[in-house]
């Protein structure tokens, strides 16, 4: 059985955040086993599963991100919507726009210290578009 639904998230500022609790919210119950399937309909945001114990991971990962892909780079051409349009665009793709997480006994079936993480890269971003796919 394949199970659909296209939900949306409040806006967040600039940086990484743990998720996974209102993605939870928003599916519903999980089947026995299964695979959930997390897509965002975005091209400056990503979704990644890291540690979720510890906040300065998350101020790590934005001060890496920051100085790996900065904004202002003069050689950037497209930056019609500002100065972390390009970085924004780059950040999403090395990151990614979607995770697979298996289930097990009704639980995202993820490791002792991860979560599922909203990566925000643009500093007025709106609200998040998301599709979940259950597959069981």
């Amino acid at each position: 059985m394949i199970y659909q639904i296209e939900f949306s998230l409040p806006q967040y500022r600039y940086g990484f955040h743990l998720i996974t609790e209102d993605i939870l919210s928003r599916i519903g119950e999980l089947p026995e086993t299964g695979l959930l399937n997390l897509f965002i309909k975005h091209t400056s945001a990503g979704l990644t599963i890291n540690e979720n114990a510890d906040s300065s991971v998350l101020s790590d990962f934005k001060t890496f991100f920051s100085d790996w892909i900065p904004e202002n780079y003069p050689k950037f051409e497209h930056n019609y919507e500002g100065r972390d349009d390009m970085p924004a665009h780059i950040k999403s793709s090395v990151i990614g726009s979607s995770l697979t997480i298996p289930i097990t006994n009704h639980r995202l079936n993820l490791g002792t210290w991860q979560g599922i993480y909203l990566c925000e890269f643009r500093y007025s971003s709106g609200r998040r578009k998301f599709v979940a796919t259950l597959y069981s």
